[in-house]
């Protein structure tokens, strides 16, 4: 039987080079995310920056750490403590003490991540001037980079600076130096110092302060982000590992569909193998013979992809800004194996179905069969797909019933749309006739054959209508369901923000530095206007003795709160939040109003406060809101406005551009501001969903261009036929290409099914937690996606027709097989 396979190969080609394409590229990827996985392990860790020639760094207490019984947890602070004045004074006694400041600036004409440091700290870089001199005056400045020069006059957020000196750009950051007294005026508070001074000594001074006293390369952890490349490689990570995933299933996916299809085809092939005294067995074996060859070339091809395509993919994530500039593709050689393997083991998944059902073929079974399909839905196919779609919606119901939030998240709304699409495609066969016939029932009524021809060719092909449609299905559902998705979650995001503010304008910061009190109180003073200031803070609680969780915290003082915001509250009121109390969300552990929770702030100060309202779960952006005086460390970066009684909103928003026209403020108006600040997918995610479609289209285009040729080239006698029944070459052609259209119709259809109910199942679940929203499903990237598909079907059918018809029409009548 292996001879048999072997030659059956070398023949029918054709038939095996979309599984082939296919496979290798799967493959491909496979090799390509395991030597990324692999590279980023060995990773380096990043050297200190910022403080590279700094002796010893004083890091003011930035972690929370809360006992358990199974262990201490730790939580970094929201605002780090700066180092108590009693230790600064012990360190001055060491050694040379340079206190570090840092603080955003935005420059008119400058780089958009400017960040304003003391001169004296310039020296821990080490910085050099390259020109220039170092600042003497409150209104001078030095600059990194070669936006500005010496002598010139920028305008900045925090007023007309000169700049005086410049310094070679160091990679990390755009800095601006200040003087050391006029950068303690924009940043009063310091929470880290270097010293020169033996690290011994600076341990025993700094001692019982809950500073930490950094050398070496932990000197980085006092550098701004010191996790971006782990962070960074981790997202990567992810976006990689999720296309890989993906790829692996729809690979399966389009083996499997495509070996069904060739062992539909094969039947009389089969039938005289039997006849012949071939053992289901030996058939079984044969097909299986077929798809080990096809996979082992396949998973040597996509190996060799991976090595050659995984260095330039490195450089396009590195220059794309998803990767630290020093990754690149290590030398390492478990990746092949586990994509090799892979790649094999999918190839004999895939023909597992169909080489059962080869087995099954009589001997004579085959030869007595009309060219009408029969059977195609099958007792084994129709308990798996029911299985299947029972699953998809028994774990939602459960999902919706347990944790409906969980059904929010990008693993869950990832993976789920999977399982729904084997279900569909595997019950396929049994909607593929009625669909058919309602797609062409109009076109059947026109005058002429065409479109009554269409419709039943496409509906006695049932095998051959479903093999072509599936991958459309996959593109389509792939496309609807997680486009969609993030689409519909962001809509919710922006719906939950625009029913919860009630104030007619927002004020922000300019720089996101934050308002100083001469900027609130000139606010304060504009008549007609109820001024909220609020800031971002944190809260940490310990819940069922053992999870450290932190919310997000937003200060503000209740009064103005409740008169510029509309908390989704479902017990309490805003009215009643106070110094000794806390509003909460219907997450937290304890959330019934009158509870007292121990809670730890965002310095770490641990608290016991009472629950004074409680809010619904929305879409996990409902954090908890406190008092100022719970929020130590938190500067003001929002403003919320709302009109007096008889208030005129023009005179309202001139006074209040004039309030902040010192500090560069920007007033909007609540729309503005809602729109300005409308959730959006982050970059990393939406280059992985993009990856992902690719990958699905990609493998969309191979599996349509391979079933169409072949199912083209198995009617050859059929539209002999026509031609000799008086049809021309053209109408031909054109009853093949409205037959292509019709079947990537159905396929369309049922992937806009799946994504329909995949959604539903999110808007199920943000109703549960009380949001508001409709269903976005991305039609201009699904209409792209059909209409990609429909022209590809209609090349891939009409060309091999066309060639074929090129014969005389007796001729291809009296081909036998």
């Amino acid at each position: 039987m292996l001879s048999v396979a072997l030659r059956t190969l070398r023949t029918r080609w054709t038939t095996f080079a979309g599984s082939f394409t296919a496979l290798s590229l799967g493959v491909a990827l496979l090799a390509v995310m395991g030597l990324t996985l692999a590279s980023s392990l060995d990773a380096p860790d990043r050297g200190p920056e910022r403080f590279a020639a700094a002796p010893v760094v004083i890091k003011g207490a930035d972690t929370l750490r809360v006992p358990t019984p199974i262990g201490d947890r730790t939580h970094e602070l929201a605002h780090p403590r700066p180092v108590p004045a009693a230790t600064v004074a012990k360190l001055r006694e060491l050694g040379p003490v340079v206190e570090d400041r840092s603080f955003p600036v935005r420059a008119r004409g400058g780089p958009g991540d400017l960040v304003g440091h003391p001169w004296s700290t310039a020296a821990l870089a080490p910085y050099e001037l390259s020109a220039g001199r170092a600042p003497r005056a409150a209104g001078e400045v030095v600059v990194s980079g070669d936006w500005a020069g010496p002598g010139e006059r920028v305008r900045t957020d925090r007023g007309t600076v000169r700049v005086v000196g410049t310094v070679a750009d160091r990679g990390f950051e755009n800095a601006v130096f200040y003087t050391d007294a006029r950068a303690a005026r924009l940043s009063p508070v310091s929470v880290q110092l270097a010293v020169d001074a033996d690290p011994a000594a600076v341990r025993d001074a700094v001692r019982g302060s809950g500073a930490r006293v950094l050398t070496g390369d932990a000197r980085r952890y006092a550098d701004a982000d010191p996790d971006r490349d782990r962070e960074a490689v981790t997202a990567m990570n992810a976006m990689f590992g999720t296309a890989g995933g993906v790829a692996a299933f729809v690979s399966v996916f389009v083996v499997a569909s495509t070996f069904a299809f060739a062992v539909a085809q094969r039947r009389r092939e089969f039938g005289l193998l039997r006849t012949a005294g071939a053992t289901p067995g030996q058939v079984r074996r044969m097909v299986f013979a077929e798809a080990l060859a096809v996979g082992v070339l396949a998973s040597a091809a996509g190996c060799l992809l991976g090595a050659h395509g995984a260095p330039r993919l490195a450089e396009r994530v590195v220059d794309a800004g998803l990767a630290p500039d020093w990754f690149a593709i290590g030398d390492h050689t478990w990746p092949y194996h586990a994509a090799f393997w892979t790649g094999l083991l999918v190839a004999l998944c895939g023909v597992a179905a169909a080489s059962w059902r080869a087995g099954r073929t009589g001997p004579a079974q085959a030869l007595r069969e009309a060219s009408a399909d029969s059977g195609t839905m099958t007792r084994g196919r129709l308990l798996s797909g029911t299985a299947l779609l029972l699953a998809a919606v028994v774990t939602l119901c459960l999902a919706l019933a347990g944790d409906p939030g969980e059904l929010l998240h990008r693993k869950t709304y990832v993976s789920r749309p999977m399982l729904l699409i084997t279900a569909v495609a595997l019950l396929a066969p049994a909607v593929v006739r009625p669909l058919v016939r309602l797609l062409a029932w109009l076109p059947a009524r026109l005058p002429g054959a065409g479109g009554m021809l269409v419709r039943e060719n496409a509906a006695a092909g049932v095998r051959r209508t479903a093999a072509v449609a599936a991958p459309v299905l996959v593109t389509v559902a792939l496309a609807g369901s997680l486009l969609g998705a993030t689409a519909t979650l962001n809509g919710a995001k922006a719906a939950e923000t625009r029913e919860r503010t009630a104030a007619a304008f927002v004020v922000t910061p300019a720089g996101g530095s934050g308002f100083d009190e001469a900027t609130l109180a000139r606010l304060r003073r504009v008549p007609g206007a109820e001024v909220s200031p609020t800031s971002s803070s944190a809260v940490h609680v310990l819940e069922e003795g053992v999870a450290l969780v932190r919310s997000e915290a937003r200060a503000a003082e209740p009064g103005p709160l409740a008169a510029t915001t509309r908390l989704p509250l479902v017990a309490g009121r805003v009215g009643d939040l106070d110094d000794e109390s806390i509003i909460v969300n219907e997450e937290w552990e304890r959330h019934t109003v009158g509870q007292r929770v121990r809670v730890w702030l965002g310095d770490g100060t641990e608290r016991t406060l009472r629950i004074a309202a409680v809010m619904t779960t929305g879409t996990g952006g409902n954090g908890v809101y406190v008092t100022p005086r719970n929020a130590p460390g938190a500067t003001v970066d929002r403003v919320d406005v709302a009109l007096a009684d008889g208030a005129d909103a023009d005179s309202v928003a001139a006074g209040l551009r004039e309030a902040v026209r010192g500090s560069g403020g920007q007033v909007l108006t609540a729309d503005r501001w809602i729109r300005a600040g409308h959730p959006e997918t982050d970059r990393t995610t939406r280059l992985g969903l993009l990856l992902v479609l690719g990958i699905a289209l990609l493998y969309t285009g191979i599996s349509l261009a391979n079933t169409m040729v072949m199912a083209t080239s198995d009617r050859v006698r059929d539209l002999a036929v026509l031609r000799l029944a008086g049809a021309t070459g053209g109408q031909v052609l054109r009853l093949v290409g409205a037959e292509a259209l019709t079947v990537v119709a159905v396929g369309a259809l049922l992937g806009l099914a799946v994504a329909g109910l995949n959604l539903a199942g999110m808007w199920s679940a943000l109703s549960l937690l009380s949001v508001r929203t409709a269903i976005e499903l991305p039609w201009a990237v699904i209409g792209a996606t059909v209409a990609a598909c429909a022209v590809l079907a209609v090349v891939s059918s009409v060309v091999p027709a066309a060639l074929a018809l090129r014969r005389r029409a007796v001729e291809l009548a009296g081909v036998r097989e």
